[in-house]
């Protein structure tokens, strides 16, 4: 039997291929991105060369046209056997979902009513989860979702200074990032359980970006809050922003949800401050001085709330580094760390530049490291605890 994992965004669909087993094996990875447009596959087979592949237009035009360039990709990792079970990303699972589920009807419903808190995800969501159920009808399809990790916030980290009601209706802080932060909390458990049981602090550094404030493994605190919109700067979504903005973007400036969205969403962050690019790695190449200013408010961002996350904590036992940003750049490590001795970290330089797992130096009292997050594994798991019945 194999189990296949799915997480759908607005214009791609990546994928992974694992064995049943309750430590699923990873056999195949993969993506379909720009569906709707020139859709490229890419292709990440154990014991084999990455492939990519340009499939010209109209060779996925939705995402059940997308399940069905993956189902040809995928063949040499399922060799003939069962698709016995598909896991999601869901990024929004309310108040209500604390675990993984096996999806039905009601599941879906209650998906698609949390629509508004997460409106440029939960469709696409929804859609890879249509498509799956069409293509593999006899398959365990389950839902694993980014905010279950957080439900163990303390209320004050949950609340918003705003009339009770609102908090009632579900306006909240709920975190996202979580299946990344899952992992790497089991991970770090491995390795070293006695990091893991204290305070640690874990920097998702990517296109999305966000710090997690753990104790015992549990999140205590996350910079992401009601919508994966605030807390750090990212790709091209603004962070932290003075709801005074907004306002002032609806009254001087005349922009309505649909525009302001755009704004927040797509045209800030990195990209908005640099004019230039979303992409991390271009911008320190580039050298200029909008480029250079949009690191440095991304490093200074990233600074203060781990500042915040630590204080949360009431001390720092480690910091953890993973995401794309986070896992392959040592520069922005670097300076993340650069000057924090007060919290006690101190890099080992060399082993930053290497990107070992520890990377900070001997005598550092909070202990740095890197741990590549591995999200298909831990919706590859919960997929594989359901097909067994231990969920």
């Amino acid at each position: 039997m194999r189990i296949l994992t799915f997480n759908a965004g607005s214009s791609s669909l990546k994928f992974g291929v694992f064995s049943a087993d309750l430590e699923p094996e990873e056999l195949l990875t993969g993506s379909v991105e720009r569906i709707g447009d020139d859709p490229v596959l890419s292709v990440s087979r154990v014991g084999h060369e990455d492939a990519s592949y340009t499939l010209g237009a109209g060779a996925a035009p939705d995402h059940e046209a997308a399940v069905g360039v993956m189902l040809k990709a995928i063949e040499p990792a399922i060799e003939g056997q069962e698709i016995a079970a598909i896991g999601h990303r869901i990024v929004h699972g309310g108040a209500k979902f604390t675990d993984p589920v096996v999806i039905d009807g009601r599941v879906i419903d209650a998906i698609l009513k949390l629509t508004p808190f997460a409106p440029l995800h939960q469709p696409h969501n929804l859609a890879g989860v249509h498509a799956a159920m069409s293509q593999f009808p006899n398959a365990k399809q389950v839902a694993c979702f980014d905010t279950a990790f957080h439900r163990s916030h303390p209320w004050v980290n949950d609340a918003f200074a705003l009339p009770r009601s609102f908090y009632d209706k579900g306006v909240r802080r709920y975190g996202f990032h979580g299946l990344s932060y899952d992992y790497v909390s089991g991970y770090l458990r491995s390795m070293a359980p006695h990091l893991a049981a204290g305070r640690v602090v874990v920097a998702h550094l990517g296109n999305g970006a966000s710090i997690c404030a753990m104790l015992d493994g549990r999140s205590i605190s996350s910079t992401m809050g009601f919508s994966a919109l605030d807390g750090l700067p990212m790709g091209t979504r603004c962070g932290q922003l003075d709801p005074g903005v907004i306002l002032y973007l609806m009254e001087q400036e005349g922009m309505d949800a649909g525009a302001i969205s755009d704004l927040l969403y797509r045209r800030s962050g990195l990209l908005g401050l640099s004019g230039l690019s979303n992409d991390m790695r271009t911008l320190l190449a580039a050298r200029t001085r909008e480029a250079e200013e949009a690191i440095d408010y991304y490093v200074f961002r990233i600074r203060r709330e781990l500042g915040a996350s630590a204080a949360a904590l009431g001390g720092l036992d480690a910091l953890v580094f993973c995401g794309g940003v986070g896992e392959r750049s040592p520069d922005i490590r670097a300076r993340v760390c650069d000057g924090l001795q007060w919290l006690g970290i101190e890099l080992d330089h060399g082993r930053n530049t290497e990107g070992t797992t520890m990377i900070s130096a001997e005598l550092s009292r909070a202990r740095v490291l890197v741990i590549p997050t591995k999200e298909e594994q831990v919706i590859a798991r919960a997929a594989a605890s359901h097909l067994a019945g231990h969920a």
